[in-house]
């Protein structure tokens, strides 16, 4: 997720350079076929231009305007978490009556587990390798968990299996015990939502005739300002290029919002967050230090 409010010209052809060159080098080349080999020089009115200019950006509007909500959505689905985590383990530790070392012992490690299924969920939303969730969870657990298809699921059951457990031994009473397993629903609620973003692929022919319509639109831009101003046209066109081509980039990187990429939701920093919140809460240490930002301060993963 990115942190500045502006960027520097370096940082934007960072995000955009590939896209840049590719431009300047079709403009080139259209001016070079232009000037030398096309014999039919065709007078292209303005007017075109301009009507497929503005039908040009109502598109990628729309298309950025849905990959906003795609994102946002993901982001309040984590927020969310964000709370119900700190709910969970401060009910757990505060709302139990019985002092007994089992019980103590267990309520801690169901607070720790519920790290594990942060950090399994982050896993598989991001679709990196990653087994740090397994440092929260005991060896039969780690077997246990890896032998379904669904591992954040998994663990959801081992704290319901527990849960019910506490209820049975008197450890919480039966208001208490409605509204944690209420927090369990909500932690499978929330993750439901972010597998069915991550799941739902964003139409690919919003792309596909999104960038085509970009390029014919800066070659046919090319075409008309060659007669005019010549060799200027390279310039201009890849102007013409950079300002569409780089709008529909800020949508594309929204699109997938759990990508392993700046603009995407910040799920190693919102997992830290949850973390340290828990360890603080149990008066544990160490205490993990906070993720930090990349690229001198622009984002945090």
């Amino acid at each position: 997720m990115l942190l500045k409010h502006s960027l520097s010209i370096r940082q934007v052809f960072a995000f955009t350079w590939k896209v840049d060159l590719m431009l300047l080098a079709c403009c080139s080349l259209l001016y070079f076929l232009d000037t030398h080999y096309f014999l039919l020089q065709l007078a292209i009115p303005a007017s075109i231009s301009t009507a497929l200019g503005t039908a040009l950006a109502f598109f990628i509007g729309f298309n950025n305007n849905q990959a906003y909500d795609r994102w946002w959505e993901a982001r309040k689905i984590w927020g969310a978490l964000v709370n119900d985590s700190r709910s969970w383990a401060r009910s757990l530790l505060y709302y139990q009556s019985n002092t007994e070392a089992a019980p103590q012992t267990m309520v801690r490690h169901m607070i720790y587990r519920h790290l594990a299924f942060v950090y399994a969920l982050k896993t598989v939303l991001r679709k990196r390798p990653d087994d740090y969730y397994t440092r929260y969870l005991t060896r039969e657990e780690i077997e246990q968990v890896q032998k379904e298809n669904n591992i954040p699921n998994a663990i959801l059951n081992l704290q319901a299996r527990d849960l019910q457990h506490l209820r049975n031994t008197g450890a919480i009473d039966g208001f208490t015990f409605m509204e944690m397993n209420q927090l369990l629903v909500k932690h499978c609620d929330e993750m439901g939502q972010s597998e069915r973003i991550r799941n739902t692929v964003f139409p690919p022919s919003y792309l596909y005739f999104t960038r085509m319509f970009i390029w014919f639109y800066v070659l046919m831009n090319t075409l008309l300002m060659i007669d005019t101003i010549g060799i200027w046209s390279i310039p201009f066109g890849w102007m013409f290029g950079f300002v569409f081509h780089a709008t529909h980039l800020n949508g594309t990187f929204l699109q997938d919002p759990f990508d392993f990429q700046p603009m995407a939701i910040p799920l190693d920093n919102i997992s830290r967050t949850i973390e340290i919140n828990t360890i603080q809460l149990l008066g544990d240490e160490p205490v993990p230090a906070p993720v930090q930002p990349r690229m001198d301060g622009l984002y945090i993963m």
